[in-house]
């Protein structure tokens, strides 16, 4: 194994770290804020994924000699920021995040069910993701007005940085966001020694709250989402570049590994879809047989920056919210686009997509369940609609 070592794979490996926890953490603290989550929890959230991801990454990788990349749920934590508190607290979401992570697992190991979450039309699954999306992708254009002063750096570093390398401008728009933090943002004094004490990990255990409100609301949607948005995808860039793994026992892996994050806070591990492209392609090495080391590399990358979540908790937290909201929303922009653009391609089914997509932009919820349901039944019900009327005019037409 020490053999298929390389610098290139390490190399790739730590930016492969950074750039998978750079582009996205403001996200997963936003979100687990949203449903309740303390500054502490949230932090002990953020560090229980890291962890989760990092040693994942490594048992998948050294165990399959594959370039098996591991990431937390994005569009899961976007959801979570779109879903909102609900009955139970932060209590509740964690019971959710167990569940979820169970399903995860039985859709690994027990064929039908996975099959069931691939059967879902994926303009549906599309337009329910955008529509989870879109709320956050607004909040640059917010934080602009909030604060020109603090909003337009940060949208203009990522503009201009991905200009020239779009792999760097949401790392680019973090540091814009620093930098208005250090230098715009009045830190009182006793928010240094405070920035001190969390240096030290600390992981809070969260004691599980179950109920049916929390289940529909969080643990359906964020399995689905997590299941079409991150696993199924990540499967498939493994392929295209000529990997071929079994899918079942990997997802059940990541769904063991979400097990164990869920009651310290965190929401969802899985396979990686973007990084993954880093992992499996030339860049990580030439040999397709020694790439998998770049994973191994970012697992241990994960790993460190999991325990340094506390600081990074509690740094962020000493700016205005809709700041990081901005930074989040810059990260969500391309995904956004290209869920939105799969949604309303096929023309059959583009008023189905457009309905779940505006039920679940909305942000209501009905009897205390989520939007991102409702968006999928009615659009479910739309298509199947649709479908029946097709295949009556079909059978009733003259020949």
């Amino acid at each position: 194994m020490l053999k298929d070592f390389s610098v290139q794979a390490l190399f790739m490996g730590l930016l492969i770290a950074f750039v998978g926890s750079a582009s996205s953490f403001a996200v997963v603290l936003h979100g687990l804020q949203a449903v309740g989550a303390t500054e502490v929890q949230a932090a002990s959230g953020l560090m229980a994924l890291s962890i989760s991801m990092g040693v994942c990454a490594i048992v998948l990788s050294a165990a399959t000699r594959l370039p098996i990349s591991i990431a937390w749920s994005t569009p899961g934590a976007a959801l979570l920021a779109s879903t909102g508190p609900v009955e139970g607290g932060f209590n509740a979401a964690v019971g959710a995040f167990l569940i979820c992570a169970v399903l995860i697992v039985i859709a690994g190991l027990f064929k039908p069910l996975g099959r069931a979450v691939a059967a879902i039309p994926a303009p549906l699954a599309n337009a329910m993701l955008s529509g989870v999306l879109i709320g956050l992708c607004f909040a640059p254009v917010k934080a602009i007005g909030f604060n020109p002063l603090f909003g337009l750096p940060i949208v203009l570093a990522w503009i201009v940085v991905g200009a020239f390398k779009r792999l760097w401008a949401v790392p680019a728009a973090l540091a814009a966001f620093v930098l208005v933090l250090a230098f715009g943002v009045d830190i009182p004094d006793s928010a240094f020694s405070s920035l001190q004490q969390s240096l030290v990990p600390a992981g809070e255990f969260v004691r599980p709250v179950f109920s049916l409100a929390a289940f529909i609301s969080i643990a359906l949607p964020l399995f689905i989402v997590t299941m079409a948005s991150q696993n199924i995808p990540g499967i498939a860039v493994l392929k295209v570049n000529h990997y071929d793994p079994k899918p079942g026992p990997l997802f059940a892996v990541t769904g063991f590994f979400s097990l164990l994050s869920a009651p310290f806070g965190g929401h969802a591990v899985n396979l990686a879809a973007i990084t993954a492209a880093m992992c499996a392609g030339q860049d990580a090495h030439a040999d397709p047989k020694r790439r998998y080391w770049a994973s191994l590399i970012a697992g241990v990358g994960y790993i460190v920056l999991g325990l340094l979540a506390g600081a990074v908790t509690a740094f962020v937290a000493l700016a205005p919210p809709v700041l990081i909201e901005a930074v989040a929303g810059l990260a969500l922009v391309g995904a956004f686009s290209s869920s939105a653009m799969s949604a309303f391609q096929a023309p059959e089914s583009r008023e189905a997509a457009a309905i779940t997509f505006l039920v679940t932009a909305s942000g209501v919820s009905f009897g205390g369940i989520s939007g991102a349901f409702w968006g999928l039944v009615a659009g479910g019900l739309m298509l199947a609609l649709s479908q029946l009327v097709k295949a009556w005019r079909d059978r009733t037409q003259p020949g």
